[in-house]
């Protein structure tokens, strides 16, 4: 059960925010085994000025532009399965004409004791885990 929070400019459309909040999931879906229901995401919109981003470390990017996609999920992904997320979905990126080095993905691991849905309590007694 991820919850994506994806920040992006100002300066880009609506529509390809929810996309791109679409291609997130289904790399989730494809590469981390996340269940097709569990999509939870906030799309937070910035100020150019105000997204401080290093235009050159570990590539170049254009601090402009750049999205800052953050995924908080269950522990238990293998490392090849984060790596393959991170390249399936630079892949998607391309794939629809936005350049891949204007993106920085990173994964927060929890427990599911650390998620609430409903007045039950966490997932973890709501599931009897």
């Amino acid at each position: 059960m991820p919850f994506t929070k994806i920040h992006v400019p100002h300066s880009l459309e609506p529509a390809t925010c929810r996309l791109i909040s679409e291609m997130i999931h289904t790399s989730l879906v494809d590469t981390c085994a996340v269940n097709q229901d569990d999509n939870f995401c906030l799309i937070s919109r910035y100020a150019a000025e105000d997204m401080l981003i290093h235009p050159t470390f570990l590539g170049n990017r254009d601090p402009s532009c750049t999205i800052i996609v953050e995924i908080t999920l269950l522990a238990g992904r293998s490392d090849d399965q984060k790596e393959a997320l991170y390249k399936d979905f630079r892949k998607r990126l391309e794939e629809i004409g936005f350049q891949p080095n204007n993106s920085i993905m990173f994964l927060t691991e929890n427990n599911a004791v650390d998620w609430s849905f409903s007045n039950v309590g966490s997932v973890k007694t709501a599931l009897g885990v």
